[in-house]
């Protein structure tokens, strides 16, 4: 009995958890992914879309976004982007169900960090940051790992890493995206794990 339990409890320390979701871009059609705002191409388990000026001018100044509805408070996300020399910014944004909570937006003057506090009325953004030195390589595969964390976010872009803390980062999400303006943008190895 005892090598049985011995053999039981090493098996779930070696036991992975499940990621929440995970896109391998491997088809158009992923029950949890909705592709907007532009023509998305799937192929070479990467996601590739290019901003259409008059589609980006009809959704009043948005770009191609790839939505995930799924439902989380702490959670761990990466992905990598590739931008092109066009792409003008890219942007994660994590949502409640009334409206953004957390957000990073990358453009050739760095990554902005925002959140957006849930008690303000007008829901405007505050700046938690301005990493000047954090920008996006364009043609390169870019990997960005974002850990939420009760009121904490924890960014890695490359080498650059830091923490920031607001209290909408911990409350409850039902979705997240990744968009863009401008140019050519894919993106690959989607994962969200607990």
């Amino acid at each position: 009995m005892k090598p049985l339990l011995l053999l039981l409890a090493f098996a779930s320390v070696l036991a992975v958890e499940a990621p929440l979701l995970r896109d391998e871009f491997s088809a158009a059609r992923f029950d949890q992914r909705r592709a907007m705002r532009g023509e998305w191409k799937f192929a070479d388990q990467a996601a590739t879309c290019t901003q259409d000026d008059e589609l980006y001018k009809k959704n009043k100044d948005h770009g191609p976004i790839l939505f995930y509805d799924l439902a989380y408070t702490d959670a761990s996300i990466r992905f990598a982007v590739k931008p092109d020399a066009n792409t003008q910014s890219v942007v994660f944004t994590a949502n409640g169900a009334e409206a953004h909570l957390f957000r990073l937006v990358f453009s050739k003057a760095g990554m902005a960090v925002r959140a957006f506090p849930a008690d303000s009325k007008d829901h405007k953004a505050v700046a938690l940051a301005n990493e000047a030195m954090v920008k996006l390589k364009a043609g390169e595969w870019n990997e960005v790992s974002i850990d939420l964390r009760g009121g904490k976010a924890t960014v890695k872009v490359g080498d650059f890493t830091r923490t920031y803390e607001n209290a909408s980062i911990g409350l409850a999400k039902v979705n997240l995206s990744v968009g863009f303006s401008f140019g050519t943008l894919s993106v690959k190895d989607l994962v969200v794990t607990k």
